[in-house]
């Protein structure tokens, strides 16, 4: 088994099975591509692709579990050259993070300024996706971290650590009745409207499986809707739970927020 057929296994997936695509993307001959597989197979003495004449149709069932592998070792693979580079040039090379939009915009900015200013010579990338995305593309290798509030423990392969501490907020009008309700819990929340995050973002997913979201809740994601949001409050059409990050001393004056610590 050769790690240029591992290469060209994934290669196919990728392009949807097409050989000649592959070859291609690979620089290489679409001939050199089917010969490679076709001894792959017979070393393995496995079908790893379903085929009609010349052509790939499919992957068998246990083509499923070795392209499984060989992802695992194409990762395993980068690491190493990750490894080695960063070896070669300690005080140089990349830095990839993937976090959330929250992240991005309201926590991570300082932190990028310390960081950048005391490690000038190496290059920083931000990627940006949602909680199980960001964890996804770090058991895949794709970048060396994620900072997320979710979506870990789909994960055997990562290691979480404790980052810092955040709660969700309710954002509503100064004289909504739910001021007059304190302390607030779960079911006096399900009472009214609310907007929330998309299910994956900031526990959107642990309040909807309590079943108290009510039919009217709407749902939407991080990022520049946020500011629209605070003007469904003005107008009364909506209440909004969000993380506690996104909203600062800053936000409208005849809006109020409501910690909830609530059950």
């Amino acid at each position: 088994m050769k790690l240029q057929q591992i290469k060209y296994l994934l290669g196919l997936v990728k392009n949807n099975l097409n050989v000649s695509k592959t070859a291609e993307s690979l620089f290489t001959s679409q001939p050199g591509v089917s010969r490679q597989i076709k001894l792959l197979e017979e070393e393995l003495n496995v079908e790893i692709f379903e085929r009609h004449g010349r052509s790939l149709t499919g992957i068998t069932p246990i083509g499923n579990k070795i392209l499984k592998m060989a992802a695992d070792v194409a990762d395993t693979m980068n690491s190493i050259k990750c490894v080695a580079e960063e070896y070669a040039n300690e005080s140089n090379g990349s830095l990839y993070i993937a976090t959330t939009h929250t992240q991005t915009r309201y926590v991570l900015p300082r932190t990028i300024i310390n960081f950048t200013s005391k490690h000038s010579s190496v290059s920083f990338h931000l990627k940006q996706a949602n909680p199980y995305q960001v964890c996804e593309m770090v058991s895949k290798g794709l970048v060396d971290l994620a900072v997320a509030s979710e979506a870990m423990e789909h994960f055997s392969n990562l290691i979480t650590l404790p980052c810092y501490s955040w709660n969700r907020v309710v954002l509503v009008k100064r004289n909504h009745p739910l001021l007059d309700e304190l302390p607030l819990t779960l079911q006096k929340l399900s009472m009214y409207p609310l907007v929330t995050y998309e299910s994956g973002f900031a526990g959107c997913y642990k309040i909807g499986v309590l079943g108290i979201l009510p039919p009217n809740t709407a749902k939407t994601v991080e990022g520049p809707v946020f500011t629209g949001l605070q003007a469904t409050i003005n107008f009364n059409l909506a209440r909004v739970s969000v993380s506690s990050s996104a909203f600062g001393s800053k936000n409208e004056q005849n809006q109020a927020t409501i910690n909830s610590h609530c059950r």
